[in-house]
């Protein structure tokens, strides 16, 4: 029986613990409206540590904050797009020829991922963080835009967002904005697109990530696989209201500016995380 510390049972009735999930959902359900991201840029590094305050900071705390932004993305996705479609913004088309790739790789990423050592998890998470974040913020100019690529070479990009996506816990958002942007799609309809997509990520990801966490050794109570449920809820309680408003932002706010910003935050995330 895996020795569990006393606090990790009481994790949920921890009030700053409550409030900083709440927060955490609120900031990750905004970022997902406004630009797509899906949330898990800010969930993952959150939940780490997060977890480290509540004495959960285990041999599987960066697989339990992939898989428990995973679980929160399927319902602040789905509002989000559904928010993004009500404007017109989601090109369904795409999301359906991109949709199975996307649940397969999603599957494969989480199920790989379960077998992937912590500590290199959550370096690969930091560099994942600073590699987008650097990219935004050196992109210079708008690049010239390409038709999107044939059936075989859109399905194969679909497998390869999902499997990353899955494995860094995050919607995919931000793999496929930039990559529909670049293929001719306008911004904030690659945002509303992207937040569909992200949909299939987090429902396939999250499953998978119950499989490989199933009879884990060391895992805290209230625990399904890897996906710790406290958290999982009390973040969607407030990412859900935010990512509809969010969205309703997007179509206000010059969002470019605000991706410059949040790239800076990535940044600066991926770093601690690496020295973390």
């Amino acid at each position: 029986m895996p020795h569990q510390h006393p606090e990790s049972t009481l994790a949920v009735m921890d009030p700053i613990a409550l409030v900083a999930f709440l927060a955490t959902g609120a900031l990750a359900g905004l970022l997902a409206g406004l630009l797509g991201i899906g949330g898990g840029a800010i969930i993952v590094p959150a939940l780490i540590g997060i977890f480290g305050y509540l004495h959960l900071d285990g041999l599987w705390a960066p697989h339990q904050a992939v898989a428990t932004s995973l679980a929160t993305i399927i319902a602040t996705g789905s509002v989000s797009a559904y928010s993004h479609h009500r404007r017109g913004a989601v090109d369904w088309p795409i999301v359906r020829l991109l949709g199975t790739a996307l649940l397969i790789g999603a599957g494969l990423g989480a199920l790989a991922g379960g077998e992937i050592a912590p500590i290199w998890l959550q370096r690969l998470f930091a560099l994942f963080l600073f590699y987008s974040g650097a990219r935004m913020l050196l992109r210079s100019g708008q690049a010239p835009q390409q038709p999107l690529p044939p059936r075989p070479r859109l399905l194969g990009a679909g497998i390869g967002f999902g499997a990353l996506s899955a494995l860094l816990g995050v919607g995919g958002g931000i793999l496929v904005v930039p990559f529909l942007a670049r293929h001719g799609v306008a911004l904030r309809r690659a945002v509303g697109t992207a937040s569909a997509c992200g949909v299939p990520i987090a429902a396939a990801g999250s499953l998978g990530f119950v499989l490989s966490g199933w009879g884990r050794a060391g895992l805290p109570p209230h625990s399904l696989g890897f996906v710790y449920w406290p958290a999982a809820l009390a973040i969607i309680a407030t990412s859900m209201p935010l990512a509809h408003l969010g969205a309703r932002l997007a179509h206000r706010l010059p969002t470019a500016a605000l991706k410059r910003v949040f790239a800076l935050l990535l940044v600066v995330v991926g770093i601690g995380l690496l020295r973390g």
